[in-house]
């Protein structure tokens, strides 16, 4: 039984003076911290005091005013308390809708993008005030809570967006059912769907009926089957599938209602499982059985530069690419030594509305409003005393600014070195090896992994999220088949970006902000700690030398590939996931953190 939803028994309550002056401070803060790092903003230095800058930044209209300090990968820890905003000389309250007009040409904002933004802007701090008022566990608690837990109680999203939680097209309603930070589980709708309208593909050794079965029991297939008999219907030409309900009330019965009345589509009624939004918005976690798989759903909703649906054309080969990876991470003895693993992708759906198939020539989003797939659960991966956690949960910082990492690393009883050298060596060294022995990139960041703790230090990782965020890079011979989908050719000089960028802008630089600021940890000894775990991999794998020298990760510097730009310039499809490398913003360089500890000093 759910605890009762503040947002729904009282919708508004959140939307307190209090609650969004605080949700304005801390947005304006991250605003002037992350344009500021991809050089939209450049706050002039007026005053130094007590480690702290003080920096001012001019508009038209206002004058913001706060401290920061400049750590490693210009990275802006600006003390949130010290933001101000002055009009005619008058401290005004902060607003940061207002702040994101006044810097509208500074930000490259386009008329058409900008409204779109806006809204977005507006959703975050609609989140992030709801997040405020409600009762959360402080992060020495939480750090030692269990999985789910630990995944409603992430508060910040991803950490270099600004705009990082649009979701266009919730209610206010929707939000307090579907946002994962509410803490709230719900049954999936199901369908039948015709066979000659849709797709459904599986790994080896797993089929349709085996599937049902092993997630919904045999007497739910039966009782479907029995629903579609009655309509005088074969159920051996179906395909049963699992929907978003918001997907099916606010989508699909009126855009696919055709579907539904020539009964390409049949209705069966909602699941018998409770699930729990994750993180990752359209995913589930069935927290009836949590043995049994993650669903991963459409839902036509605008979020963080793309409308998130699913295609059905990707739909086709996923299982087939998590087969592949699967067989070379499981035959890699380096990725078994570190317990590196991935969660599979197993099967997949994805329906063809026949009149946008004849219709739209682009895989655009009214071609994505219909499919899922089925990702195994982590539950049987744990060992006796393992639990399981978000890597996102290491960059957490709850309402009171209190950092999740520090009490983590406390309650293992490790000292912060031996407790950073086991996390790199569990997640760092695997994406070492990918990248330098077969070539292969992730998308690496806190929500693709799950960390799984022994005593609360990280031991091993599991990647998820596979086939939309995997590449093979540049390489000789195209992999057959739908395997060629993740084959990419990428200029060499980009390639290291897939960690400098990925691994240590994107989220390294937050960590090592984090225990410089609370953990009396020296951002230096962190990268050098990173330093260590390069060097010592390098160390262990002397046939891959002349690839350590092509591709460099002690290089001085590299090149500053920025995210919110790409979100600024188009917030409905940031990038051409078929050629993700064409469309990235890059604007100067950044100096490199591990290039001081390069083994055996420069080259």
């Amino acid at each position: 039984m759910n605890a009762p939803n503040p947002l729904l028994s009282a919708p508004l309550a959140h939307l307190s003076p209090a609650c969004w002056q605080r949700a304005n401070r801390h947005l304006l803060a991250k605003a002037l911290a992350e344009f500021s790092h991809e050089l939209l903003l450049k706050p002039e230095a007026v005053a130094y005091e007590d480690g702290w800058t003080r920096y001012r930044l001019a508009t038209a209209e206002s004058e913001y005013r706060f401290r920061a300090r400049r750590l490693a990968l210009d990275h802006w820890s600006i003390d949130a308390a010290s933001v101000e905003c002055r009009q005619n000389d008058q401290v005004v309250a902060l607003d940061a809708l207002a702040f994101i007009v006044e810097c509208r040409e500074l930000l490259g904002l386009s008329q058409e993008v900008l409204p779109v933004y806006l809204d977005e802007i507006s959703s975050t701090l609609y989140s992030a005030a709801y997040k405020l008022q409600r009762e959360r566990l402080a992060a020495p608690t939480l750090a030692l809570a269990d999985y789910q837990t630990i995944e409603s109680g992430m508060t910040e999203g991803h950490p270099v967006f600004v705009a990082n939680n649009g979701r266009i097209g919730f209610s206010d309603l929707d939000y307090g059912e579907w946002a994962p930070e509410c803490g709230n589980s719900a049954s999936l709708i199901w369908l039948a769907a015709a066979r000659r309208c849709a797709d459904f593909s599986h790994i080896d050794g797993l089929d349709h009926a085996q599937l049902m079965r092993e997630e919904l029991g045999d007497e739910t297939v039966a009782r479907f089957q029995e629903m579609l008999s009655a309509r005088g219907l074969d159920p051996a030409q179906y395909w049963f599938m699992p929907v978003h309900p918001w997907q099916w009330h606010q989508r699909l019965v009126m855009a696919f209602a055709a579907e539904i009345a020539t009964q390409r589509l049949v209705y069966l009624g909602p699941s018998r499982d409770r699930y729990a939004p994750q993180q990752s918005i359209r995913t589930f976690f069935n927290v009836s059985r949590p043995e049994r798989r993650y669903v991963k759903t459409a839902l036509s909703i605008l979020n963080m530069g793309f409308m998130r649906g699913l295609s059905p054309y990707y739909m086709s080969g996923t299982p087939a690419i998590n087969q592949w990876l699967y067989a070379l991470v499981r035959g890699d003895a380096e990725l078994g030594a570190r317990g590196f693993d991935i969660l599979r992708e197993q099967a997949a759906i994805g329906y063809r509305q026949p009149y946008y198939e004849a219709a739209l020539y682009d895989n655009g989003p009214h071609k994505k409003q219909l499919a899922a797939l089925w990702r195994e659960s982590p539950m049987d991966r744990l060992g006796p005393g393992e639990r399981l956690m978000t890597m996102a949960a290491l960059l957490h910082i709850d309402a009171d600014g209190q950092a999740l990492l520090p009490a983590l690393i406390d309650a293992s009883g490790l000292s912060t070195d031996q407790w950073l050298r086991r996390y790199l060596d569990a997640y760092l060294r695997p994406l070492l090896h990918c990248f330098y022995q077969h070539d292969l990139v992730f998308m690496p960041h806190g929500e693709n992994l799950i960390l799984i703790l022994d005593r609360h230090i990280p031991v091993r990782v599991l990647m998820k999220d596979i086939a939309e965020e995997i590449g093979v890079l540049n390489r000789a011979e195209p992999l057959p088949g739908v395997l060629e989908r993740i084959c990419a050719q990428v200029p060499e000089a980009l390639c290291t970006l897939s960690l400098l960028t990925d691994v240590f802008d994107c989220f390294f630089r937050f960590l090592a902000a984090i225990l410089h600021e609370q953990g009396n940890y020296p951002e230096t000894r962190f990268w050098a700690a990173v330093a260590d775990c390069v060097g010592r991999y390098q160390a262990d794998m002397p046939h891959l030398a002349d690839k350590f020298e092509r591709f460099d990760l002690f290089a001085p510097t590299f090149i500053r590939s920025c995210l919110n730009r790409l979100q600024l310039a188009n917030n409905r499809q940031m990038v051409n996931l078929a050629d993700p490398a064409q469309g990235l913003q890059f604007h100067g360089v950044l100096e490199n953190p591990i290039a001081g500890f390069r083994p055996g000093g420069a080259r």
